[in-house]
This record gives structure tokens, sequence and C-alpha cells, in this order.
């Protein structure tokens, strides 16, 4: 058991109490600061394959099924804690965030005048995906740098648990 001189709590330190390191990671520590980036990394990610899926089918006409392709975007929901106040009292009682479902975007699709595409219709008009690649790519790019954020954030929160380690040394 490895023991140091300081406790990490939300960012707080308590100097001069002697503390073992398991405490440094309980759930009054940082780790609940590591849970919610760990969701969000993961939520991002689902996002990215969404949008990506997206761009790859900007110009697909028809499925498996025969359907025209439709955008799809990510509903995401925020994860509470259901023991908010019996453990911790000062808490948010935010644990993180989670894709709730995947909807697709119910906008009209595209009609253009294409005839000698093998999908059009008898006036030579194609129905299209209503997806835009432009601001699929916006829409990556901020998917991106959430995901950046949140390594940023997970990189921070362990240099603090290592200082604190080191505290005690």
């Amino acid at each position: 058991v490895v023991e140091a001189v300081c406790a990490v709590e939300v960012g707080h330190f308590r100097q001069g109490q002697l503390v073992e390191r398991d405490a440094i990671m309980s759930d009054h520590s940082l780790v609940p600061a590591l849970s919610v980036s760990a969701s969000a990394l993961d939520a991002q990610s689902h996002r990215m394959r969404i949008i990506a899926a997206n761009i790859a089918n900007a110009q697909t006409t028809r499925d498996a099924n025969g359907n025209v392709y439709r955008r799809r975007d990510v509903v995401f929901a925020s994860e509470l804690d259901r023991n908010i106040g019996s453990r911790r009292r000062d808490a948010s009682g935010l644990r993180g965030v989670r894709v709730a479902r995947t909807v697709e975007d119910n906008s009209p699709l595209q009609r253009i005048h294409r005839p000698g595409h093998p999908d059009a219709d008898a006036e030579g008009y194609v129905t299209m995906p209503n997806v835009n690649p432009m601001e699929e790519m916006v829409d990556l790019m901020v998917a991106n740098r959430s995901y950046e954020a949140n390594v940023a954030a997970m990189k921070t929160t362990r240099a603090m648990a290592q200082k604190a380690l080191e505290i005690g040394r």
C-alpha cells in the first residue's frame, strides 16, 4: 500500500493528512472526472462513425431495401448519478454522457435531373440523399475537437493524480 501526504477531492488538496493510495482513487477523487471524459470519448467516437457513414452514403440513391439513404444523427443524453446526496454532498450528479439513440433526418430529399441515371424516374429526376457533405465535414470537425478536448482532460486528470502521489514521497 502506497501512502501519500495528500488526497485529491474534486480539485482540492487536504495537506498534512496521511491517506492510502486507494483514497486518492475513490469516488471523492479524480475517478468521476475520468469516467465523464471516457463516456464523452465513447459518445463522440460513435458520432464520428455516424458522420463517416453519412459522408460515404452522400450519393447512395438506393440501399439494400431499395430506399434512398437518409442522413443520420446522434442524440446524446446525460447520465446522472442515482446516488446523489448519499455519498457525495458536493457532487453535481453528472456521471457522463451516452448515446441515447441514432435518428434519421426527416428533412426533404433532394431531386436532381439526371435522365441517364438507373434510378431516374420517368421525368429523368433522381431522388438523392439529404446529406450535405460540407455540413458533415463541419460536424466531423466539431466532434473531433470535442474528442481531443476530452483526451486532454483525461491527461490533465492523470497528471493531477500523479502529482498528488508524488507529494507523499
